[in-house]
């Protein structure tokens, strides 16, 4: 097994320890969050944990809170689960892709109008 596809695997099993336990916190602080990517260096000592949250700034930052005053948790959970050189130090950062997709998507819906309404106008 190469080192990128051991590491890619690593990624994917932490990202499915930390969604999971992620859905068993009951803080209320948390909206509805997913876990979209973990970002593991290479010594194993460090993970960037992206997700997303659907709402507002203000449900954003309450979920980074909470997050953060829950990663003894999880981090506990991931020892428990997987069976690893080092236990990583957790890092929550949001998921930029998903702000970007929807950026993309209302230029594209933007455009169409444009050209929608350009064709619709005989003039």
């Amino acid at each position: 097994m190469s080192r990128g596809s051991r590491m890619r695997r690593v990624n994917q099993i932490l990202r499915e320890v930390i969604a999971d336990e992620c859905a068993a916190l009951k803080d209320p602080r948390i909206g509805f969050l997913t876990i979209t990517d973990v970002d593991t260096a290479p010594d194993l000592r460090a993970a960037t944990v992206f997700y997303s949250v659907l709402g507002d700034d203000e449900d954003v930052m309450e979920t980074a809170a909470a997050l953060e005053s829950a990663s003894p948790r999880i981090k506990t959970a991931i020892g428990e689960t997987v069976r690893i050189k080092y236990l990583p130090e957790l890092y929550f950062k949001v998921d930029p892709s998903i702000a970007t997709g929807m950026m993309i998507n209302n230029i594209l819906a933007g455009l169409k109008k444009e050209r929608d309404g350009d064709v619709a106008d005989p003039e």
